[in-house]
C-alpha cells in the first residue's frame, strides 16, 4: 500500500488524491498499471507530472481496459500530448471495441506527431483578421469574434484553444486599441412610441437587479411581472388548475385578502442544514424577485423541524447568502415558530378523523405502504392519548408517529406528520420531543403567514394534491403551489451529503472552497452577487428543468468585472530586469487608468524604476517566427510607462545551459522609438502576493453519473483542479484592499482578494479569466 502510494504521489498527484485513489480498487489498478507501463519505457524517474496527468485521466476514464497497455504506451511514447487528443483516443478504442488497432488510422484520428507551435498560432490568427480586417475596422468591436476564432481553430484542428482566443485578443486588440466609449454602448433598441409606468419601473428595478436579458430579450424583473408566468391573480386561487374548492373557500379567501389587502406574499424556506448553492440563487430571485416586481412581500423562513442537522452557521450564513444577493427579507421568521400551532392543528385534525398514531418501523414506513398499517383505523380517542403520550416523551425514538390519512400523487399513503426525536432544538431547548415533518409543516406555515403563491421547484409536484389536502382537511386558507425547474450546473456537485464528503476527505477545505458552487464560495472567488443575479434572468423562469455549462455563468460574472474591477498590474512568474541606463536612484511615478476604456472613472500611480519585472513567458532567448514580445533581437513596449526597452544581456544561473534568472536592457521613450509589435505589463517595487488559480474541480460533465463515472463522484476528481503560485508580485495600488475587493490583473484574469490575507501578505483568488477558458471553473 505505501509503495502503491509513492508511486501515484511520484506522477504528481498529492498525498490526499492518492490517498483517495487507493480507496478506488478498479482506478488504483488501472493508474498502477499505466504508471508501470510509462516507467518501463522512460525510467522511474521519467514520468512527469504532465505525463502523469494524462495517464490519470485515461485510467479513470477508460471503460475498456483491454487497451489500458496501448493508450498507456501511447501517452508514454509522447504520441498523446494534450486532454484534446487524450479525448480522441478515448473515443478512438470506444469505436473499435473488438478490432486490432489500426495504427496509421489511430495516429491521423489524434493527431499524433502533430506539433502546433506559437508561431504557427500568431500565423493562422494573423491571416484571419487580415482576411476580415476591413469589416473589423468598421464595426471594431461589435464584430463578430466567434468567426475569427472559428476560422482560426478550423485551420489549427489540434491547436490549443484558448492559446487561440488568446492570440486573437491580442491581435484585435493592437489593430483597433483599447475599447473607446462608442465601443462600450450598447446598440439601441427600438422605443415603444410611448413609456408606461410600468416601463419606468422595470427599468428602476433592472438598475438595481442587473440588465442581462433572457433567452426571450427580457430582464429579470420583466419576466416575473409579466403575464407569461400565468399565475393567479390574489384572491383568485380558485382559478388555478388542481386547486381544491371546498363550501368554506370562497369565505377563507375573503378573510385572506381583508388580512393582506390584496398584496401579493412569497416565502424563500431553505433548510438551515447546510450552506446555499448557486440552485438556490434561482429559489431566491423567483420568490424574492417576483414579490418585489409586483410591489410584494417576501418571507425568509427557516424550515428548522429537524433538530439533528441544523447548525447555527448555518442561519447566518443563509441569510447573508439572502442579502448579499441584494434582498432584504420582509421578515426572518421559523418553522418553530408555529410548533404550539402545528401541535394544536395536529390534535385538530386526529379529531376530524384524518390522523391516527402508527407503531409501524421506519422500514415499513417507506415507499408506498403497501399493505396499509394495521392502526390506521384505531378508534380517534385512542389517537388523541397516544399522540399526548408521544408529546410527553413516553415512547422512545421510531416506536411511534403521528400519520395523515391520505394517499399523495405518486402513490404513497398516509405520510408521516409528526415523529420522535430526543434532540434538543436550537431555539425550543428541550420543549419539544415531537417534530412536524415538511409533509405537515410547509403548508400549514404558508396558511399562517398568508403566503399567496408557493413557489417550488419540480419535485414537489408529487406534494401538491397532499398540500391543498391538509390545508383543506382543517379548514384553513389555502395558497396555491407553483412548480419550477431545477438550476443545475455540470462539472459540480450540490448535494449537501456530497459536498460535505468532500470537507470530510479533505478534497476540499470548506463550503466555502472556490472550486464549489455553493454561494460562499462564489463570493470567496470574486463572483460578483449582479452576475448571479443576470445569470439567473439569462437562464429565465420557465418551468422546465435546467442544466447549464459554468462558462455561461462566467460570461455574466466578466459582463460585471469588465465594468466594475479597477485594473492592476501583476506578475505570476516574475523575470527581473535591470533598466542599465536609468540611475540606480532612478525613480517616477507612472499613471494607470483604472478603467482604460473611460479614464474618466479615476487613474492610479505605480513607481518605475531601475528594476522591474515581467512574466517569464513574456521573454524568450532564441527568436522564432511570428513571436512578437521580448527577445534579445526584438524590442519590447512597457504598458503605461511611455518606454520600449532592448535586452543587452541574459544572465543565467549557470551559464550557457542555466535558466534565464536576469535581464539587463536599455529603455527609450516610445515616442522616439519604432513602434513595437508588442506591449507589455510589469510591476516595481511590488508587493509579494500569493495566487491560486482554479480549474474545474471535476473532470466529467455529470459525476453524480454512474454511466459517465461508474466508481463515483469522489473518483472524478481533477488533480490539478488548485494551482498556488506563492510568490507572484502586484504593484502597490492593491495594498489598501479589503477582503472580497476585485482586480483585473492586465493581460492575466480577473482577482479577488482572499480572506486568508494577511497584513504581510496579500492572497488573491483568481476569478475567472479574461476570456472563456474551457478548461477553468
Amino acid at each position: 500500500m505505501a509503495d502503491t502510494l509513492t508511486l501515484f504521489t511520484s506522477i504528481g498527484l498529492s498525498e490526499q488524491k492518492a490517498k483517495e485513489t487507493l480507496k478506488n480498487e478498479a482506478l488504483s489498478s488501472a493508474l498502477k498499471s499505466a504508471i508501470t507501463q510509462a516507467q518501463s519505457i522512460h525510467g522511474a524517474s521519467g514520468v512527469d507530472k504532465a505525463m502523469g496527468t494524462l495517464l490519470y485521466s485515461m485510467a479513470s476514464r477508460l471503460k475498456d481496459t483491454k487497451r489500458l497497455t496501448f493508450l498507456s504506451e501511447s501517452i508514454a511514447l509522447r504520441k498523446i500530448c494534450t486532454e484534446l487528443q487524450l479525448a480522441a483516443a478515448l473515443e478512438f478504442v470506444k469505436s473499435h471495441p473488438h478490432d486490432p488497432i489500426n495504427q496509421k488510422e489511430f495516429d491521423k484520428t489524434c493527431g499524433v506527431g502533430i506539433v502546433i507551435t506559437p508561431e504557427q498560432i500568431e500565423d493562422a490568427v494573423e491571416s484571419v483578421i487580415k482576411k476580415h480586417k476591413e469589416q473589423l475596422l468598421k464595426e471594431r468591436y461589435r464584430f463578430n469574434m466567434g468567426l475569427l476564432m472559428g476560422e482560426a481553430r478550423s485551420a489549427l484542428k489540434w491547436a490549443d484553444g484558448k492559446v487561440i482566443k488568446n492570440e486573437v485578443d491580442m491581435q484585435v486588440l493592437h489593430l483597433l486599441g483599447p475599447k473607446t466609449e462608442a465601443d462600450l454602448e450598447k446598440k439601441p433598441k427600438p422605443q415603444k412610441a410611448k413609456a408606461t409606468e410600468n416601463d419606468m419601473k422595470v427599468k428602476e428595478e433592472v438598475a438595481v437587479n442587473g440588465d442581462v436579458n433572457s433567452g426571450e430579450g427580457r430582464s429579470l424583473m420583466e419576466q416575473l411581472r409579466g403575464e407569461a408566468l400565468k399565475f393567479h391573480k390574489t384572491g383568485e386561487n380558485y382559478k388555478t388548475e388542481g386547486y381544491v374548492v371546498t363550501s368554506n373557500t370562497m369565505d377563507l379567501l375573503k378573510k385572506h385578502l381583508e388580512l393582506t389587502g390584496g398584496q401579493i406574499r412569497t416565502r424563500f424556506p431553505p433548510e438551515p442544514n447546510g450552506i446555499l448553492h448557486i440552485g438556490h440563487a434561482k429559489a431566491i430571485n423567483f420568490n424574492f424577485g417576483y414579490a418585489k416586481a409586483n410591489n410584494g412581500i417576501c418571507f425568509l423562513r427557516y424550515d428548522d423541524t429537524n433538530p439533528e442537522k441544523e447548525e447555527e452557521k448555518y442561519f447566518t450564513a443563509i441569510k447573508d447568502m439572502v442579502e448579499w444577493l441584494g434582498y432584504k427579507p420582509y421578515a426572518v421568521t421559523h418553522a418553530s415558530d408555529n410548533f404550539q400551532e402545528l401541535y394544536d392543528l395536529a390534535v385538530d385534525l386526529i379529531r376530524r378523523g384524518h390522523a391516527f398514531v402508527c407503531h409501524q418501523k421506519g422500514e415499513e414506513l417507506k415507499g408506498h405502504n403497501v399493505p396499509p398499517s394495521p392502526w390506521r383505523d384505531r378508534p380517534i380517542e385512542e389517537s388523541l392519548v397516544l399522540f399526548e403520550r408521544m408529546k410527553r416523551g413516553l415512547f422512545s425514538e421510531g416506536e411511534a408517529t403521528l400519520r395523515m390519512k391520505m394517499v399523495m400523487e405518486d402513490g404513497k399513503m398516509d405520510p408521516v406528520a409528526y415523529r420522535i426525536k430526543y434532540t434538543a432544538h436550537h431555539r425550543t431547548g428541550d420543549e419539544w420531543c415531537i417534530y412536524p415533518t415538511y409533509d405537515y409543516t410547509h403548508c400549514l406555515c404558508d396558511s399562517i403567514e398568508n403566503i399567496t403563491h408557493s413557489l417550488c421547484t419540480k419535485e414537489f409536484q408529487a406534494r401538491r394534491s397532499s398540500y391543498y389536502w391538509l390545508c383543506n382537511a382543517l379548514d384553513v386558507y389555502c395558497p396555491v403551489q407553483w412548480e419550477y425547474g431545477r438550476l443545475n450546473l455540470t462539472y459540480t456537485v450540490v448535494s449537501k451529503r456530497k459536498i460535505i464528503k468532500l470537507v470530510e476527505t479533505g478534497v476540499v477545505r470548506d463550503w466555502d472552497d472556490p472550486r464549489l458552487f455553493t454561494l460562499t464560495a462564489l463570493r470567496r472567488r470574486g463572483f460578483p452577487p449582479e452576475a448571479i443575479n443576470n445569470f439567473c434572468a439569462r437562464v429565465g423562469v420557465t418551468v422546465s428543468q435546467t442544466t447549464t455549462e459554468p462558462h455561461l455563468l462566467e460570461s455574466c460574472v466578466r459582463d460585471v468585472l469588465n465594468d466594475t474591477a479597477p485594473r492592476a498590474m501583476a506578475v505570476l512568474e516574475p523575470l527581473k530586469i535591470t533598466i542599465t541606463n536609468l540611475a540606480a536612484n532612478s525613480k517616477s511615478d507612472v499613471r494607470v487608468p483604472d478603467f482604460p476604456a473611460n479614464e474618466a472613472k479615476g487613474s492610479h500611480t505605480v513607481p518605475f524604476t531601475r528594476t522591474i519585472f515581467i512574466e517569464q513567458s513574456d521573454f524568450r532567448e532564441v527568436m522564432e517566427k511570428g513571436y512578437k514580445r521580448l527577445t534579445p533581437e526584438q524590442p519590447v513596449g512597457l504598458r503605461h510607462a511611455g518606454y520600449v526597452i532592448s535586452v543587452q544581456k541574459v544572465i543565467k544561473v549557470r551559464l550557457k545551459m542555466g535558466k534565464v534568472v536576469e535581464l539587463e536592457v536599455t529603455c527609450c521613450s516610445s515616442e522616439t522609438a519604432e513602434k513595437p509589435k508588442a506591449f507589455i505589463h510589469w510591476v516595481s517595487q511590488p508587493l509579494m502576493c500569493e495566487v491560486r488559480l482554479y480549474e474545474r474541480l471535476f473532470m466529467h460533465k455529470h459525476p453524480e453519473d454512474p454511466s459517465e463515472v461508474p466508481n463515483g463522484f469522489l473518483s472524478d476528481i481533477n488533480p490539478n483542479s488548485m494551482q498556488v503560485i506563492s510568490s507572484a508580485l502586484v504593484d502597490s495600488s492593491v495594498k489598501g484592499a479589503k477582503v472580497f475587493d476585485k482586480f483585473q490583473f492586465e493581460r492575466v484574469g480577473y482577482f479577488s482578494l482572499d480572506p486568508d490575507s494577511t497584513a504581510d501578505k496579500l492572497v488573491f483568488n483568481r476569478t475567472v479569466t479574461l476570456k472563456e477558458d474551457p478548461g477553468k471553473i
